[in-house]
């Protein structure tokens, strides 16, 4: 069927096996007025990887030093924040996750209308910002820390993130599903140089506010590469989407709303290995300088999840890698429950690695593929994060309250274990239902315009 819309049309059936009807479910009998020639697809060239390549660099500077806090968990709890708890920390990481998350809805739907550049520049010099007035906060400070850190900076990576992820779909068609997991592979990367940079500058004698100060002017400057880099391809849609048509089209749509549930039972349980295994390893007496390397080590494996998956999504369906990674997941947060020596450190942080970056590259080409109209793309992706934001809002500081002062690891193993079981049985109804949707859905012929 020919795609009836300008901007970009939907990803390639050629995903995966349980992908191919959310991909083609908008009938061109919707808008007669529609049939307007779709544009072509580079699939590539210098323009496009140019592209990819600031895209990459956004999600170091955004979402990698999100999934960075654990370092600054760490750091808080034991060193710069010592008169609050554990679970009073976390909100500074976890509202830095909502804001990132939920900065989409809006975000998405300034994208979809034209203001690509605006979001890039003004997310860029905002995440400078923040990260340099965090470098200025004094010690037992926490309420400066919450606002450049928590608040500011959850800002300004909310502003970046689904613009960044969104405009490959500019340039790519056929390969959007690799283009798009390479680009979120930058989260991974800026997830292992962050922990790396500031644990070592910590360690070797320099202040927090010299830390932060130097890893602010490496995302300045990665920030400004990424600006250069980046160029839209196709004008915006001269008539977007209804915004509360988009809304109320997406919070309507079963299936897409299994798969926002599913997304939100899984960031639940996400962030406890994130934000607490250095902290785990620390207060089980393993090696203080090994323990530093736990986050990276996490992080490094994530990267080769998240590069991997495309292909593999590619013969086992999008949805389907999904809901086994998310099982996997689950699995092996309880299995943080017998933490206790290097080697157990490694075989957490390696596995969770690679299963949790197979799950964070492939949710945006999932949501894709059950976006109908992608004119709406912003808006259904905004949404689909702003929704399960809730779940980074609340999960880190629950995980902390079961944790205690006494540090009682296995509570908050077990609830977020569970969580993510849940969610491996809420993505398991989505490809339920994707296959029934596939089986009674009427193909309209081509050849004649008749159905059968």
């Amino acid at each position: 069927m020919d795609s009836s819309h300008t901007v970009s049309p939907s990803p390639p059936p050629s995903i995966g096996s349980d992908t191919v009807t959310a991909n083609h479910m908008c009938s061109d009998e919707k808008d007669p007025s529609s049939h307007i020639e779709a544009p072509s697809f580079p699939e590539g060239g210098l323009g496009a990887w140019k592209t990819v390549a600031g895209a990459f660099l956004i999600q170091i500077c955004g979402f990698g030093y999100t999934t960075s806090y654990g370092v600054y968990q760490d750091y808080y709890v034991r060193t710069y924040l010592t008169d609050k708890t554990a679970s009073s920390i976390a909100w500074i990481g976890s509202v830095n996750t909502l804001l990132v998350m939920c900065g989409g809805l809006v975000s998405g739907r300034l994208y979809d209308r034209g203001y690509f550049y605006w979001l890039l520049g003004g997310g860029s010099f905002l995440t400078a910002f923040a990260l340099f007035m965090l470098s200025l906060c004094q010690k037992d400070h926490y309420e400066q820390i919450f606002l450049a850190h928590g608040i500011c900076h959850g800002l300004a990576a909310g502003t970046l993130y689904i613009p960044s992820i969104a405009i490959i779909s500019h340039y790519f068609n056929e390969r959007r599903h690799v283009a798009m997991t390479i680009v979120t592979g930058g989260a991974a990367i800026g997830s292992i140089v962050h922990p790396l940079m500031i644990n070592n500058l910590l360690k070797s004698g320099f202040t927090f506010g010299a830390t932060t100060r130097i890893s602010a002017a490496f995302v300045s400057f990665c920030l400004l590469l990424a600006c250069g880099l980046m160029r839209t391809r196709l004008e915006p849609m001269k008539s977007t989407a209804s915004f509360r048509r988009a809304i109320i089209g997406g919070l309507t749509d079963p299936l897409y709303m299994l798969s926002v549930f599913g997304f939100w039972a899984f960031i639940m349980g996400f962030y406890f290995p994130l934000f607490y295994i250095q902290l785990d390893a620390v207060k089980h007496g393993i090696n203080e300088h090994f323990a530093f390397y736990s986050i990276s080590i996490l992080n490094a494996s994530s990267f080769f999840g998240r590069m991997g998956s495309g292909f593999v999504a590619h013969k086992l369906g999008v949805v389907s890698l999904i809901a086994f990674s998310t099982l996997s997941c689950a699995l092996v947060i309880l299995g943080m429950i017998g933490l206790s020596n290097i080697p157990s450190v490694v075989l957490i942080a390696v596995f969770y690695g690679l299963f949790s970056g197979v799950v964070l590259s492939l949710v945006a080409p999932m949501f894709a593929l059950l976006t109908d109209d992608m004119s709406q793309l912003g808006v259904r992706m905004g949404l689909s994060f702003a929704l399960a934001s809730s779940a980074g809002l609340i999960g880190p500081p629950v995980q902390g309250a079961l944790l205690t002062s006494n540090y009682d690891w296995w509570k908050p193993a077990v609830f977020s274990g569970t969580i993510g079981i849940i969610g491996f049985f809420i993505f398991v109804l989505v490809i339920i239902g994707m296959k029934r949707r596939r089986q009674t859905k009427v193909i309209e012929d081509p050849e004649d315009g008749k159905q059968r």
